[in-house]
């Protein structure tokens, strides 16, 4: 299964990279930073998806939602991020849900969540 592909549009995005670093980037798959990560640092997930079926061929597209949710120590280094890769995907996805912001009890970490539909042929 291939699925979308928000680190090479983000990577390539010297707005994003700006505040999620270069070597690494602080884009994670599965939902999942590394334990002792720098922050900011955002992690995606895909939460759904469907191939685009016709009655007659194979799908030649795969639609895909992902969640992202960005984690830093201030309230507005999370929007900065949030902001930075929405613009870096939206020639290429749409964003579809502005999603909760929190700050976690444990962690003091503050998050921004959204939610990107993503169209990606075969």
């Amino acid at each position: 299964m291939q699925t979308a592909p928000i680190f090479a549009v983000c990577v390539a995005d010297s707005g994003v990279t700006a505040l999620l670093g270069t070597s690494p980037t602080r884009l994670y798959p599965f939902a999942d930073a590394p334990e002792g990560v720098a922050k900011p640092y955002a992690v995606w997930q895909v939460i759904m998806g469907s191939p685009e079926n016709y009655l007659s061929g194979r799908p030649d597209l795969d639609g895909y939602t992902l969640q992202v949710d960005v984690y830093a120590s201030t309230g507005s280094a999370a929007r900065a991020v949030a902001s930075a890769i929405s613009h870096a995907i939206e020639l290429s996805a749409n964003v579809t849900r502005w999603g909760g912001e929190t700050r976690d009890a444990e962690t003091k970490l503050y998050r921004s969540s959204f939610d990107i539909d993503w169209l990606v042929p075969r």
